[in-house]
C-alpha cells in the first residue's frame, strides 16, 4: 500500500467516504446549506435596492471576502481554541452535530422564519444608515451575522474536528478551505446578481432550494453526531479493556 493509499484509507475512516473528495463532498454542502446564499441574496437585493450597481457589486465582493475569512479561521483554528479550554474532539463532534442538526431542522420546517430573521439582522441599523455608509456595513451586519452567523461558525468548527490528528491534517484542512472559498465565491455571485436571481427563482423557488439544502445539512449533522458518539464509545471501550488487562 502506498502512502497515498494509506492517506485515503484514513480519510475514509474519518469522513466516511472513500477519498479526499469525501472531505469536500461533506464540507461544501454543509457550508452552502447553512450559509444559504440563494435565500440570503433575495434579502440582500431588498437591502441594496435603489443603490448604484457598481456599489452593490463592490459590497458583494467585500461581504464574500469577509465571509471567506471567517469560515477559514473557524476551520483552521476553531478546534484549537476549543481544545485550549479542554474540550475533546469527540465532545466537539457531538456538540457540533447537534447544532448542525437542530439548525437544519428549523430550516427544513420553516425557511420563511429564517428569511425574516436574516432580514431583521440585515436591516437592524435602518435603511438610512445603510444608504449613507453602505460599505461600512459590509462586515456588520451584512457578513456577521447575516451571511456567516454562529451556525456557520459552528459547522466550520465541526467540520474541522473531523480531520486526522497527524501531519495529514494540513491536506484535510486544505480541502475544507477550498470548499469554504467556493461557498464564498457563490456568495459573491449570488449577491452581485441578486436582482437577476430574484427574477429567476422568486421566493417560492428559493424556499424549495432552501428546504433541499436543509435536508442535506440535517443528514450531515447526524453523521457528525454519529462519528462523535462512536469516538466516545471506542475510547470508553479501550479504557475498559486497558483497565481489565492491568
Amino acid at each position: 500500500m502506498t502512502a497515498h493509499d494509506g492517506l485515503l484509507t484514513h480519510f475514509s475512516t474519518v469522513v466516511g467516504l472513500p477519498s479526499l473528495s469525501g472531505a469536500f463532498l461533506m464540507a461544501f454542502p454543509a457550508l452552502f446549506s447553512i450559509v444559504n446564499p440563494l435565500g440570503a441574496a433575495l434579502i440582500f437585493a431588498q437591502v441594496t435596492s435603489g443603490h448604484d450597481r457598481r456599489l452593490c457589486i463592490a459590497l458583494a465582493r467585500q461581504v464574500a471576502f469577509y465571509s471567506a475569512m471567517l469560515m477559514l479561521a473557524s476551520i483552521w483554528i476553531g478546534g484549537s481554541v476549543l481544545s485550549f479550554f479542554g474540550i475533546s474532539i469527540n465532545a466537539l463532534r457531538i456538540a457540533g452535530g447537534l447544532v448542525v442538526a437542530v439548525r437544519a431542522w428549523s430550516l427544513l420546517q420553516a425557511p420563511e422564519t429564517e428569511e425574516a430573521r436574516k432580514q431583521a439582522q440585515a436591516t437592524q441599523n435602518n435603511h438610512a444608515q445603510i444608504s449613507s455608509n453602505m460599505m461600512g456595513q459590509a462586515f456588520f451586519p451584512l457578513t456577521m451575522p447575516f451571511t456567516v452567523g454562529p451556525g456557520t461558525i459552528a459547522v466550520a468548527i465541526a467540520l474541522g474536528s473531523e480531520g486526522p490528528t497527524g501531519g495529514s491534517h494540513i491536506v484535510f484542512y486544505g480541502v475544507l478551505s477550498i470548499a469554504a472559498l467556493l461557498v464564498a465565491a457563490v456568495v459573491w455571485a449570488a449577491y452581485a446578481y441578486a436582482e437577476q436571481l430574484l427574477c429567476l427563482l422568486g421566493k417560492t423557488g428559493t424556499r424549495i432550494v432552501s428546504r433541499l439544502a436543509a435536508l442535506i445539512l440535517l443528514s450531515i449533522g447526524v453523521q457528525i453526531l454519529i462519528t462523535g458518539v462512536q469516538g466516545v464509545a471506542l475510547s470508553t471501550a479501550h479504557a475498559i479493556l486497558a483497565a481489565a488487562g492491568e
